[in-house]
């Protein structure tokens, strides 16, 4: 290490002695900050025992209706029964093939399988990481009935181009919209929609680390489609619209009063809680933007990035070495995700080992997630970067 290197690495360690330790998502900061509306929504719930279906989650159901542009807003138990539901609400049979990319969480893959349909895995774009038009077109088959493609880490899937697809072979289009709550999309007409709005059903999650989250588990499926809307409200509910009369296979899947309150809150955050994520990829964007062979995330014309993370891709970094060097510096960091779905155990039966992905195969093996958060302040900020930066230049 030179003198100039070695100066710096103490003045690093001097900063992290005295700042407040870092976090991926620091929820508890984000409670303080909203902590007497948060608590009073919580007790009002508890004083009145309405803890199944209050008047908390019409009320939320309603407001985001209106925050997303949408008719009908389904809460539901979590994201990956929003995936489900909305499925089983499409009436895909076993058999029915579904195009999605390998690239992405397993919950939006896993409910494919168990549906008993057939996931098919295409290839993602290398600079959006969300999935790639031109492999949806060539995967399409005689029995190909769906495309579910995820706006991944907050950047928004290329909609138009999706959308193009669909309504050319006629086929369903849900949204998994999990990461990228608040996003806007510009349709080719002209339109600013929201995403999750744009194809035939959107689902989201409501985990606590995502932008919009609660305090346990929560979801949510949005359509604009009146019919849908029906079966799925009826499918959540134990396949009945009247009580102890159930017209289909259904599912008990519920957004309870408490979580509802909490997300009425945060709601009314929730474009604050965007702006100031944007602002720490801003800050992010400027200080590794001229790092040789680091690729900052990509922001696309047609839409506007929400940050659920913040992902850089190493070209030619040794991973491993980066994410145990911000270790040693208590910085958290995380590989979202270090196996695609083509490659897991579960999907054995379908083929799926045998599918050729190198672009996902080659960002599973160099995609690291910095931490990022609402209440990230500029100090913690700026000694992750100056750690980052250090270990570039001490391996360059």
């Amino acid at each position: 290490m030179k003198g100039g290197q070695l100066i710096a690495f103490f003045m690093i360690k001097k900063r992290e002695d005295s700042m407040k330790k870092i976090q991926m998502v620091d929820l508890v900061s984000q409670y303080e900050k909203i902590k007497p509306s948060i608590d009073m929504a919580i007790q009002d719930v508890i004083q009145h025992a309405h803890f199944i279906n209050g008047p908390a989650v019409g009320r939320f159901q309603a407001d985001l209706q209106t925050y997303l542009g949408v008719k009908h807003v389904i809460p539901c138990a979590n994201g990956t029964d929003a995936l489900q539901i909305a499925m089983m609400a499409l009436g895909l049979k076993p058999g029915d093939e579904i195009i999605t990319p390998s690239f992405t969480y397993i919950a939006t893959t896993e409910v494919i399988a168990l549906l008993g349909l057939t996931p098919v895995f295409v290839e993602v774009d290398p600079r959006t990481f969300c999935i790639d038009p031109t492999a949806i077109e060539a995967a399409i088959t005689t029995k190909t009935k769906a495309i579910v493609p995820v706006h991944l880490y907050g950047q928004a899937a290329n909609m138009n181009a999706v959308m193009e697809i669909a309504e050319k072979h006629q086929l369903f289009v849900i949204e998994d919209n999990a990461q990228a709550i608040g996003s806007d999309y510009h349709l080719s007409n002209g339109k600013k929609v929201k995403t999750g709005t744009i194809g035939d059903i959107g689902c989201t999650s409501f985990f606590p680390s995502k932008n919009l989250g609660c305090y346990g588990d929560g979801g949510a499926i949005c359509t604009n489609n009146d019919d849908l809307a029906r079966k799925i409200k009826m499918i959540a509910n134990h396949g009945q619209q009247q009580k102890y009369v159930h017209e289909v296979v259904g599912c008990n899947s519920r957004l309870d009063t408490i979580q509802a309150a909490v997300l009425e809150v945060k709601l009314r955050q929730l474009d604050n809680y965007v702006d100031a994520r944007r602002e720490v990829a801003a800050r992010y964007d400027e200080a590794f933007a001229g790092i040789s062979g680091v690729q900052i995330p990509f922001r696309a014309d047609d839409s506007k990035h929400v940050f659920h993370q913040y992902t850089l891709v190493l070209e030619n970094a040794n991973r491993n070495a980066l994410q145990e060097h911000l270790t040693e510096n208590d910085i958290p960091s995380m590989i979202y995700y270090p196996i695609p779905a083509h490659k897991q155990k579960m999907f054995a039966a379908f083929g799926s080992h045998t599918t050729d992905l190198p672009i996902t195969d080659w960002l599973t093996e160099r995609v690291i997630s910095l931490p990022i958060h609402t209440e990230m302040d500029e100090e913690q900020q700026e000694f992750i970067i100056d750690t980052v930066k250090m270990f570039f230049a001490n391996n360059n």
